[in-house]
């Protein structure tokens, strides 16, 4: 086998309070033993309020529907706006019937995490958890999604999501758990039961076919079972209370309005008895709760909400005509626009994309519940069938018996921030290591360079979109942390070097004028109330403004030469706005009445938040020299906190001296790490500017180390240059913590790549330029051509070599795997047991994986992957140590879907099994008898 090296995880508690919350800052004390390191074990939050099994039919549920009134069950299948006295801005809200117990339900937003009005965990990226192929993470981060959500009084969370990332185009494919299916299924069941196992529903999404740029997917009915409807199956199987139905057009038919979808595949073939939410506002007429939709999200809303230029509600008992939407975008920009300017315009092709909210352009006339009542297009028993799932499922996780979840207000759990940092530990994929570079020597950290603004502050989010979006006061630095562990060692040296200042300074007080006078003038309720020297209004300053008085400011700004300008507009406690010029440069996302972010949360509107933990709106301007009017305003954010706001710079001429600065300080230090993020955009790539520097860096300095904070592959154009690749993903609140622990060997990298890391955006199926239909098309249809052989299945039957295989991590030890044997297991399916030995120098986990190839006969007709990811095992290994390990192949995994049957098909004859470390790297081979 390649015997390259190929591990697991992981300082003091404090608890603070910071404006209007507790706030929990957690490190975990590192193991060492004779030189060697151990995986640092979380505390495992265990199941204390599991919902009971699935069973017949709920009589308890039957008689409390029978009992409502027709308003009252519309009001358990049509969401609407909490009362504001009470209202968490959790994406969605289910009245409830009061009169007879059943109580109200809260739906937030993921994955990862809860997004609430309050701040909440930062969980590792959904890719990173994939990356760790630990059932046991999987679960314990799903545990501590139910334990936020209970704090923060959610009862469904919104996650997991178990669509496959078929194509890098998809700009939510990082919420995925990669291109495998079956990986899928078994991370996606496992967070499933953590999640519940809290007494918290979890609701799975996107049913089905959301794996695409387009809006009409087109698929075959073998690939739609064995590769997109696979990962729905298995969290059915783990007893999910409920599935989210897509936006978008499934074989024709809208995937919130598919018989065939919800009534036939899912409720009877996969004997599903959970309820169904749509998306919010993905239902289009009130008769798709005839084809098995349940539940209409958000729902109502009341008149002025900026919702309702997005959606309207066709689940409503009103009598009055619904009024035909007038979509406009400037919402759906105000809510999820969060540009940053190292990703400039953008590269994407001006096609027909998935509608998130609104009307489809073929949508009919709209109409209500009421008139569908009234003209018997809809029967009210499809409505007592649709409130008693809800209600089902509620009496199911106890809320009739205990209530629903209502927020704490207390500190979040002490056993959370270790997961995190065991996640994101063990999710690190170590891609390359020449020389040994990594991990790092003593001798490396008296002399060591550290590069970008990912190594001053932690890349704990990346993309900032429909999850919890962190507690930054908790969050560590791999600059502040290393620094801190060399200490006062004599000659040592750990240098920081930020090259991209993404936080500035303050816009000095002599370059603003307003009517004449030094500063800028500020006004209330349009009525002037002060001339401030700067707009530099901050807790550090002491000088923080009043809560519930909106401010604004006026006057112009001075600019000493041309150029383009980093402002930034920094706040919290508020919402903000820039104009420059009387033309808008930037603004604060999120608006009060959209759902979620009606509070402000520092990182919502950028890759990192400010340095003192600000929310940070960054914008490149260009501008001429002189002044320049400008103007700042604000607006409640209804977080009742003092407002902090203040406008900082970085000049053109800082901006290359801190580029010049970074790349001297790697030439003077005997290892740089230089840090570099990936967003999506560019599509599989870094930034320009990010890929400069580290060619700049690796120039001036031979032995460079990149870290990666990404959850896509990108190019890197750089690569032969450099002497080590570590990922770390987007890690979460701890994620500096466990990037310490990758790089200084205290925990040996063994995470695996849950996708290919191809050599080129072309190599996939989805961009190959021979299959434009695979991609959107100028009408939105994509049709999915590749069939079963999505991601590493595509290379293996173009027999096309990747940069980096499916499955692939390198190891600070190196792996020897023996003695195969493969024999029918009592269930149909096999049994694989073999012998993996760390023949090394240090502890180490492990991916054993195993792969089963196509029959040797295949039936006619039928398509099969040249080989398919059936089972795996992580295992910890001391070195020399050597484990025998047995998985199981699942007869799922042995079988086909026939079409022409309708029904899982078992062949007949021989199978290939291989085992190893990655697709790739697989030295054991044996067959099934």
């Amino acid at each position: 086998m390649n015997t390259e090296s190929r591990s697991a995880a992981k300082g003091h508690f404090h608890i603070h309070r910071h404006g209007r919350q507790a706030l929990l800052h957690t490190s975990a004390i590192l193991l060492a033993a004779m030189g060697m390191h151990a995986p640092l074990h979380a505390q495992p939050i265990a199941p204390t309020a599991a919902p009971a099994a699935e069973s017949g039919d709920d009589q308890r549920a039957r008689d409390l529907v029978a009992k409502m009134t027709l308003d009252e069950k519309i009001d358990m299948i049509r969401g609407a706006q909490e009362d504001a006295k009470t209202d968490q801005a959790a994406a969605g809200y289910l009245r409830g019937v009061p009169r007879l117990g059943i109580p109200s339900m809260r739906f937030a937003d993921g994955p990862p995490g809860i997004l609430t009005r309050e701040p909440s965990v930062a969980l590792p990226a959904t890719m990173a958890l994939a990356a760790t192929f630990s059932r046991e993470d999987a679960e314990q981060n799903g545990a501590v999604v139910g334990l936020e959500a209970r704090r923060l009084g959610v009862d469904v969370a919104l996650e997991p999501f178990v669509n496959i990332m078929r194509d890098l185009n998809f700009s939510r494919g990082w919420n995925t758990y990669g291109e495998d299916p079956y990986l899928s299924g078994i991370m996606g069941a496992a967070q499933v039961r953590g999640i519940q196992g809290q007494g918290v529903m979890a609701q799975a999404k996107h049913y089905l076919g959301y794996d695409l740029r387009g809006y009409k997917t087109v698929m075959d009915e073998q690939t739609m079972h064995e590769v997109y409807l696979a990962p729905f199956e298995a969290v059915i199987d783990a007893g999910v209370s409920s599935l989210m139905c897509a936006y978008n057009y499934t074989n024709g038919k809208y995937a919130c309005a598919n018989d065939d979808l919800l009534n036939v595949t899912l409720r009877k073939e996969l004997g599903f008895k959970g309820f169904v939410t749509s998306d919010w506002g993905a239902v289009h007429k009130p008769t798709d709760i005839n084809t098995g939709l349940d539940m209409e999200m958000p729902g109502l809303m009341p008149k002025g909400s900026p919702w309702l230029t997005i959606t309207r509600s066709y689940f409503d008992n009103d009598k009055a005509p619904v009024e035909p939407l007038k979509m406009t975008m400037d919402v759906l920009g105000r809510v999820f626009g969060r540009a940053v300017p190292e990703e400039g315009k953008g590269e994407r092709a001006p096609i027909k994309s998935v509608i998130f909210r609104g009307q489809f352009p073929d949508d009919p006339a709209p109409v209500n519940m009421a008139s569908a009542l009234a003209d018997g297009t809809v029967q009210l028993a499809q409505i007592d069938e649709a409130a008693y799932r809800v209600v089902h499922e509620m009496n199911r996780f106890g809320l009739l018996d205990r209530g629903n979840h209502q927020p704490t207000g207390g500190a979040v759990d002490p056993r959370i921030a270790p997961i995190i940092r065991k996640t994101a530990s063990d999710s690190a994929v170590l891609l390359k290591n020449d020389g040994a570079a990594l991990p790092l020597s003593q001798t490396d950290m008296d002399d060591l360079a550290l590069i970008g603004p990912g190594a001053g502050q932690v890349v704990a989010l990346g993309i900032n979109a429909e999850h919890s979006l962190g507690l930054p006061e908790t969050q560590n630095s791999v600059a502040a942390l290393l620094q801190r562990e060399v200490g006062g060692r004599a000659g040592a040296h750990v240098a920081y070097a930020v090259a991209n200042d993404m936080t500035g300074t303050p816009i000095p007080a002599d370059r603003f004028s307003s009517d004449g006078a030094p500063g800028l003038a500020r006004y209330v309720d349009g009525r002037k109330v002060a001339q401030d020297s700067a707009l530099n209004f901050t807790d550090g300053n002491a000088n923080a403004l009043p809560a519930d008085v909106q401010p604004g400011w006026k006057g112009e700004i001075d600019i000493p030469s041309a150029g383009t300008y980093g402002i930034y507009l920094q706040m919290l406690g508020t919402h903000g706005e820039l104009l420059i010029d009387g033309k808008l440069v930037g603004r604060s996302s999120g608006m009060t009445g959209a759902r979620h972010g009606d509070t402000v949360q520092p990182g919502q509107d950028a890759l990192l938040s400010t340095t003192d933990n600000l929310n940070n709106v960054r914008r490149d301007v260009e501008l001429t020299a002189g002044k320049h009017s400008i103007e700042v305003t604000t607006g409640a954010d209804t977080s009742h906190a003092p407002i902090q706001i203040r406008l900082n710079w970085v000049t053109p001429q800082q901006r290359e001296a801190n580029y010049r600065h970074a790349v001297e300080t790697a030439a003077k230090a005997k290892k740089a790490v230089v840090f570099a993020w990936a967003r999506q955009s560019p599509i599989f790539g870094l930034t320009p500017e990010q890929n400069r520097l580290i060619e700049d860096v690796s120039a001036a300095n031979p032995n460079t180390i990149v870290v990666l904070n990404t959850s896509y592959p990108v190019d890197m154009p750089w690569l032969g240059k450099v002497k080590a690749v570590l990922n770390m993903w987007w890690g979460g609140d701890k994620g500096g913590e466990a990037t310490v622990d990758i790089l200084t060997g205290r925990v040996s990298p063994a995470g695996r790549l849950p996708f290919t890391w191809g050599k080129a955006l072309e190599d996939y199926p989805a961009t190959d330029p021979r299959y434009p239909e695979r991609g959107a098309q100028e009408d939105g249809v994509v049709t999915y051509s590749e069939g079963l052989d999505v991601g590493y299945r595509w290379f293996d039957r173009q027999n096309k070599a990747p940069l980096y295989a499916f499955g692939h991590g390198l190891s600070y030890t190196s792996f020897a795997y023996s003695g195969l044997s493969v024999k029918p297991a009592a269930d149909g399916g096999l049994d694989v047991r073999f012998t993996v030995a760390n023949t090394g120098q240090r502890a180490s986990d492990e991916v054993a994986q195993v792969y089963l190839g196509a029959p040797a006969k295949a039936p006619k007709g039928i398509a099969f992957p040249v080989r398919a990811l059936a089972g795996f095992d992580r295992i910890h290994l001391a070195p020399s140590e050597r484990k025998t390990i047995s998985v199981h192949v699942a007869p799922r995994s042995l079988q086909y879907w026939d079409e022409k049957a309708g029904r899982w098909t078992t062949p007949k004859g021989t199978r290939i099994v291989q085992v190893g470390g990655s697709s790739r790297d697989l030295p054991l081979t044996g067959k099934s008898r």
